[in-house]
Parts: C-alpha cells; sequence; structure tokens
C-alpha cells in the first residue's frame, strides 16, 4: 500500500512538470518556406527567395522591382538562438531588426508569426501557408497610432528570374 501511494504521488508530481515543458519549435519546422515565391503586379514584381534550413538559421533575400528597376531590397535570416527563433530582417537603407516567433501552427495551412513590440514599424511579421504553392507574408502593427496591416501574397516560383542567364 505505501508502495502504490508512493509510487502515485510521484506520478502527480511529475505529470505536470512534463506536460508544461513542450518542445521548442526548430528551424526545420520553417522548412515550408524554402524555395521561391513571386508575386507580380502590372510592372511590379516581387520575388522572396529562401533557402533550407541548415545549421540552425534559413537565409533569405527579397526584392521588389517596378519597371524594370529594383526598388527595394532586404537580406533576411531565420535563426535560432538560445532555445527561441528569430526573424532579423534588414531592409535597404534600414537598420537591422529582429523579432521573436511567437506563435507556430503547424499543418498544411500553417502560420508562423514573430514579434518585436518596440519596432517602429512593423511589430508583427507573419507567413501564411495557404497550400503548397501559395503563401502570404504580412507584417502589422501600429504605425502613427493607427493599427496597419499589409499583405504580400505569393506563388510558389521556378526561380528562373534568380537563376537563369
Amino acid at each position: 500500500m505505501k508502495t502504490t501511494f508512493l509510487t502515485l504521488a510521484v506520478f502527480f508530481l511529475l505529470v505536470p512538470a512534463t506536460l508544461s515543458q513542450e518542445a521548442k519549435p526548430t528551424i526545420q519546422k520553417l522548412a515550408w518556406l524554402t524555395g521561391c515565391w513571386e508575386n507580380t503586379r502590372g510592372a511590379r514584381f516581387r520575388e522572396e527567395i529562401w533557402i533550407k534550413p541548415a545549421g540552425g538559421a534559413m537565409l533569405g533575400l527579397s526584392r521588389s522591382i517596378n519597371n524594370d528597376k529594383m526598388t527595394g531590397y532586404e537580406f533576411l535570416r531565420l535563426h535560432e538562438d538560445k532555445g527561441d527563433i528569430y526573424y532579423t530582417a534588414k531592409p535597404s537603407g534600414q537598420a537591422e531588426a529582429s523579432f521573436k516567433l511567437v506563435s507556430l501552427k503547424e499543418g498544411k495551412e500553417g502560420e508562423v508569426v514573430f514579434e518585436n513590440p518596440t519596432h517602429d514599424f512593423p511589430q508583427r511579421v507573419i507567413y501564411r501557408r495557404k497550400s503548397d504553392t501559395e503563401i502570404v507574408a504580412r507584417i502589422e502593427g501600429k504605425m502613427n497610432g493607427q493599427e496597419r496591416g499589409i499583405d504580400f501574397p505569393f506563388t510558389q516560383g521556378k526561380c528562373e528570374r534568380a537563376f537563369t542567364k
């Protein structure tokens, strides 16, 4: 009887600790971003390219073209640091900014949310997986005291613009 009671007591003490220790997401959970993503609207073309996860990181590049002239670019990095995942962006003409992963929904229509409440705009960077060939990148937060959001819908491309001569 004492053994059973002791076993039950240990079980009830350890189970809550085990349940509260959810596995931290790894960069591998974001592998669905790998590839070339494109958005064309008239004379405007935007592309985002992500290389597959390796070494706890994914590297990305984004550029915007309007009437055959580059109007902006961004160096991107998804990386693990001390058990957390960050989205770090270095846009053209601006300081680098990092956003911490705060939400990850897995699956066919997954979503990943990064936040930096101290950043001017945006404070959130979101990627939504609509299908195997469609994603939406979204930036949102407060600008001039007003909540604002901008969507960038992408379809999976063949990297032809980036890698063919």
